[in-house]
């Protein structure tokens, strides 16, 4: 189907379950790295992911399962990375084997703790990626609604977009429609800024402030999004494009959002350290926050909705206060 070759699947979460599924309404098989074995026989036997997306079904005879990282890797041309971000380079440092010659598409919609990097960056800098080969996947749309094969809207980034568009046959189906762009730097940094916003929202939601304070969150967050992106990655783009405002959008409201889940307890009277270990899933916007706080100081950016999440989720400052302290900053 596509001249890319073949494909491989790192990591074992929800998103990982839901482009894996996709890709094989368009691949004949597809092989699937899993850190654990027993995750893996466990899959085998019932059909489905035992811990993830547990409604969605797959042909498992069309899956080559594997938990050692390196075969997976020796054996494909195009590693699709969907690993949390948290663990991504727990996962890589594991990797022995020459990658330069593939073609690298991250899902991680995160940052790499510790080294501030985009995943691309790190790929290039850690195992000598060239960028023109690296894609990222982003939205807007959620795991859940993609393996249900819901109508849902991906946007495939690359520096070449004769590159994005062929990955894109990889996911397209009946439900999953592809766009295509050059602006992979953008699409990384507003997919990591989306999930901080998520948690300022699930906040507000717990707090219980209403639908038009969290209006003027979300418009607020998009312009604070825009100055960022447009620091740490010039060029010309329209922030109100699908894949900056609309994963904004559905990352902030939907009930399928870790991040808006994660900020909703905080909202109503949890510590961080509860709603983190109340979360079944990785709250990406907890690391990104303290991420995006560090690389900010290079650019010194007015952005008083990630410093008020900083301060709640690393500074220990009561969520009311934090909140009414933004709000006195909306316009």
């Amino acid at each position: 189907m596509s001249s890319l070759g073949k494909i491989a699947v790192l990591g074992g979460g929800s998103w990982a379950t839901a482009l894996s599924k996709l890709l094989l309404t368009n691949c004949e098989n597809i092989t699937w790295y899993m850190r654990r074995d027993d995750r893996i026989e466990e899959f085998l036997r019932i059909g489905h992911n035992p811990v993830y997306l547990t409604d969605v079904n797959f042909d498992t005879t069309r899956i080559n399962f594997s938990s050692d990282i390196n075969a997976v890797c020796d054996s494909a041309d195009v590693l699709l990375l969907a690993m949390p971000s948290p663990y991504f380079k727990w996962h890589t440092a594991k990797i022995n084997i020459d990658l330069s010659s593939k073609i690298i598409v991250s899902a991680v919609k995160g940052i790499v703790p510790d080294e501030n990097q985009l995943i691309t960056d790190y790929m290039t800098d850690h195992f000598g990626i060239d960028p023109e080969k690296e894609l990222v996947i982003s939205g807007p749309c959620h795991a859940e609604e993609v393996a249900l094969d819901r109508p849902s809207y991906l946007t495939i980034g690359c520096r070449n977009i004769d590159r994005a568009a062929e990955f894109g046959k990889y996911l397209a189906s009946k439900g999953s429609h592809v766009i295509t762009s050059t602006d992979i730097e953008g699409i990384e940094y507003a997919a990591v800024l989306k999930n901080i916003y998520a948690i300022a929202a699930g906040i507000i939601h717990g707090m219980k402030r209403g639908d038009n304070f969290l209006a003027m969150l979300v418009s607020n967050a998009i312009r604070e999004m825009e100055r960022f992106v447009n620091a740490a990655a010039p060029r010309q783009r329209q922030i109100c494009d699908s894949v900056y405002l609309g994963d904004l959008l559905v990352t902030s409201y939907s009930r399928f959002s870790r991040n808006h889940n994660f900020g909703s307890m905080i909202g109503k009277g949890y510590s961080v350290t509860a709603a983190r270990m109340e979360m079944e899933q990785t709250a990406e916007g907890y690391y990104a926050a303290k991420c995006i706080t560090d690389i900010n100081q290079r650019f010194g950016i007015d952005m008083p909705i990630l410093n008020c999440v900083y301060d709640i989720l690393y500074r220990n400052v009561k969520a009311s206060r934090a909140v009414d302290r933004l709000a006195e900053t909306f316009s």
